[in-house]
């Protein structure tokens, strides 16, 4: 159940995310199903890619303080649009790295908030 509640939580944080950031798009007549997607392969990228990522760029993480965090989550939402396009033809596009990190900023936001007040006891 708390999988299936991070997972809704993420769509939403996604669907807040192309609405704000001018370079994210859902160009699909199924719009919902893109979102759903998109959101399981972020969940898939955020628990094996992003990780190996920080790993490989801990000297660069620690020589800009933590900045360079962003780039990777970035990468790591570039990435899940890729795979969600590539594998399951789901048309949520990102256009950049920009947008990109604009879109991880705010889906990472979006996502705390709904987790703090839908948190399920």
């Amino acid at each position: 159940m708390r999988l299936l509640i991070r997972w809704l939580i993420t769509a939403i944080a996604l669907v807040v995310a192309a609405w704000a950031v001018p370079g994210i798009t859902i160009t699909n007549d199924s719009g919902w199903l893109a979102v759903l997607v998109m959101a399981a392969m972020l969940g898939l990228a955020n628990a094996f890619l992003r990780p190996l990522l920080t790993l490989l760029s801990c000297p660069m993480v620690l020589l800009t303080l933590g900045l360079f965090l962003f780039v990777v989550n970035a990468l790591t939402f570039m990435f899940a649009s890729w795979a969600a396009q590539t594998l399951f033809g789901a048309e949520f596009v990102v256009d950049g790295f920009f947008s990109a990190m604009f879109g991880s900023i705010i889906v990472s936001i979006v996502s705390f908030f709904l987790s703090v007040f839908l948190a399920d006891k």
